[in-house]
């Protein structure tokens, strides 16, 4: 934590030492050492770090579906729609998900689609490199973001034939050609539930042209983590990143869209005001008017 921690030159390491070695003082187990991690853990102050016993850390990477289904669809005006949850859990259920989420992007663009609502309001994180696999060929390719260590350095996403990568190196996922030639005009959702990978998601589309984002602020931990396993299956998942958009412009709190809009999603409303503003967008776009 001291070496890799994002916030590590804001934290007083001395003082967090004392307090998890007088918290862990008798342990004799592994397992009596997690509530003096997890108190060390909430001294970084990030916001984003967590720690998993073994257990969970089982579950967590399991063939058990984690998410919500991905789903598209063509909207009136030739727009094509989105909507990307998070995904947790095993290679097996990533390949899944990037499958399932192709052939959305496929389903949506039927016939070849104007311009593009990417729904990323319910989407609370997990692995970005599945999400990036789906929207890739939307985003088109290049430089899309990158992660920006507490030294400043940093290591560049893109995308490569509809695929993720990172400096440059495949991140495992097939290619997939580009819809509407990587540059039709696309309006991003979000909401005070889009956390963590959701928003490298959203920070992938920032400084994208023709791109506009609807909704809330997002969650505000747009930030990256690093898996740590320890002896006995056990994982401290440690905020080492921050994200930036193409730009260069780095974001570690809550991202706020282009044009707000009070999102009624899951609060019973009939009518969806973020959506109706983003399709409004998108039919005064070239291609779509």
């Amino acid at each position: 934590m001291e070496d890799n921690a994002l916030r590590r030159d804001d934290v007083d390491w001395g003082e967090v030492r004392r307090t998890a070695f007088t918290e862990a003082g008798s342990a004799q187990r592994p397992g009596d050492t997690y509530r003096a991690i997890e108190a060390a853990l909430g001294s970084l102050g990030d916001g984003h770090s967590g720690f998993y016993d073994p257990k969970r850390s089982r579950e967590l990477h399991g063939d058990k579906q984690i998410r919500n289904p991905v789903e598209g669809r063509a909207l009136t005006g030739r727009m094509g729609y989105l909507s990307l949850p998070g995904v947790k859990g095993s290679e097996k259920v990533y390949q899944q998900y990037v499958r399932e989420g192709r052939d959305a992007v496929a389903k949506a663009d039927r016939p070849n689609a104007c311009g593009w609502v990417i729904d990323l309001r319910r989407n609370r994180g997990g692995n970005m490199w599945p999400m990036l696999a789906v929207v890739g060929p939307i985003l088109g390719d290049g430089d899309v973001g990158a992660f920006v260590d507490a030294d400043g350095k940093k290591t560049v996403w893109s995308i490569g034939k509809g695929s993720p990568r990172l400096d440059g190196a495949s991140t495992g996922w097939g290619t997939s050609p580009p819809v509407g030639g990587g540059s039709a005009p696309v309006a991003v959702l979000t909401s005070r539930s889009t956390a963590s990978s959701g928003e490298a998601v959203t920070v992938a589309f920032r400084g994208r042209p023709h791109t506009r984002s609807f909704g809330e602020d997002t969650t505000g931990v747009p930030t990256g983590n690093a898996q740590h396993r320890l002896s006995d299956g056990a994982i401290l998942n440690l905020t080492e990143v921050m994200d930036a958009d193409r730009t260069g412009r780095a974001y570690d709190s809550p991202i706020p869209p282009d044009q707000p809009v009070a999102d009624n999603l899951g609060r019973g409303g009939s009518k969806d005001p973020v959506l109706e503003a983003a399709t409004q967008w998108l039919s005064e776009q070239p291609g779509c008017a």
